[in-house]
């Protein structure tokens, strides 16, 4: 018995749906979601700020590599820079959210106040520490009566 081209089209087709093919392009298209998110909340700019920053908290503990500043940029740019950890990240999303979560972030994030989010984010968070090392300065004399007990009780 022959069997049909109707059956044979959808085994073919039930195949296909289990194939490397099929995850290739779903994972392009998931992929394609992290890299709208990346966009909308400016990460390679984001990054960038960051190899600025380790760069200058290292020039600022070893003045003395001052002469070597282009050479440090260029080797933290090579390790740490967007190009270098662009497709980690990626991956790092990619298992964190779903291809539909993604979607539901950008969908927000495309939005006025989305971009409100992005852009008032980094000065909240600053806010925030701001107000929890004032909380810890104003009490550190109890932490170190804490750590003196400790100390004593251990004697």
């Amino acid at each position: 018995m022959k069997p049909s081209k109707t059956i044979i089209y959808a085994t073919s087709l039930l195949l296909l749906s289990f194939s490397p093919l099929s995850q290739a392009a779903d994972n392009n298209s998931h992929l394609q979601q992290v890299e709208v998110l990346f966009r909308l909340t400016q990460m390679e700019k984001k990054i960038d700020e960051s190899v600025d920053s380790v760069l200058q908290l290292q020039l600022q503990q070893s003045p003395q590599l001052a002469d070597k500043k282009d050479q440090m940029r260029s080797f933290f740019s090579k390790y740490i820079g967007w190009n270098a950890i662009k497709k980690d990240l990626a991956g790092i999303y990619m298992q964190t959210f779903t291809e539909d979560e993604l979607k539901s972030i950008n969908d927000f994030y495309i939005t006025p106040t989305g971009q409100k989010v992005i852009n008032e984010l980094p000065q909240l968070v600053q806010q925030r520490n701001q107000v929890a090392m004032q909380r810890l300065k104003e009490n550190v004399g109890e932490l170190q009566q804490i750590l003196a007990n400790s100390t004593a009780a251990q004697k």
